[in-house]
């Protein structure tokens, strides 16, 4: 049932935004993967999902804030039985682990779709990236990590809109980069964050 509604759901928003993929050199891969992309609004998370092969789309959840995703019955049905949402605390008490239910689902071996500003961007500049990104990759290293920037999603759905706008979004995939392995958390967070920008650079270009 959940398969047939996200199918649904997804036809949807490529109907009304496009979310065209854009590989770098080839599709993603069935590895075991962190996809991570800029944020910019509440369809990006849906918009990744049919961006990606569907044989892939089946063992992809995406990390989403809990406070914004469990806050109505009705986003709480999509995110729980049409997305598979792994839920993120971000405004967790002291000594709680925000990304508790995200280590769960890796360690189970889904892959998990996040996005490490934490927070939408209002002017479509890439923010800094939080460190959950970090630490995850040094949990996990054999878990690929996969750069994705989405354009144009910022305009489909601006922030205060309950519906989006019609318009040709893309979703562009880069090709794997190196996990935290001995970089320090600064240097490794400003490398993914590049490797985003990349992306943003190559669809402006």
């Amino acid at each position: 049932m959940r398969n047939v509604m996200q199918r649904w759901l997804l036809g949807v928003v490529r109907l009304v935004v496009g979310a065209r993929g854009r590989f770098a050199s080839a599709p993603p891969s069935a590895q075991q993967t962190i996809y991570f992309a800029n944020h910019s609004s509440h369809v990006d998370t849906l918009a990744i999902l049919a961006a990606l092969p569907p044989d892939l789309r089946a063992s992809v959840r995406p990390a989403a804030a809990i406070d914004y995703w469990d806050a109505t019955p009705l986003r709480r049905f999509i995110a729980n039985r049409v997305l598979g949402v792994v839920y993120v605390t971000r405004k967790s008490a002291a000594g709680e682990d925000p990304l508790r239910l995200v280590r769960e689902a890796l360690a189970s071996g889904w892959s998990i779709i996040i996005f490490p500003e934490g927070t939408r961007s209002l002017t479509g500049e890439i923010g800094p990236f939080k460190s959950g990104l970090y630490w995850l990759s040094h949990e996990f290293p054999e878990v690929q990590l996969v750069p994705v920037h989405l354009s144009d999603l910022m305009r489909a759905m601006p922030k205060g809109k309950l519906l989006p706008v019609p318009i040709n979004c893309q979703v562009s995939f880069g090709d794997p980069v190196p996990g935290a392995g001995t970089l320090d958390k600064d240097e490794f967070l400003t490398m993914a964050r590049d490797a985003v920008i990349q992306l943003q650079n190559s669809v402006r270009g």
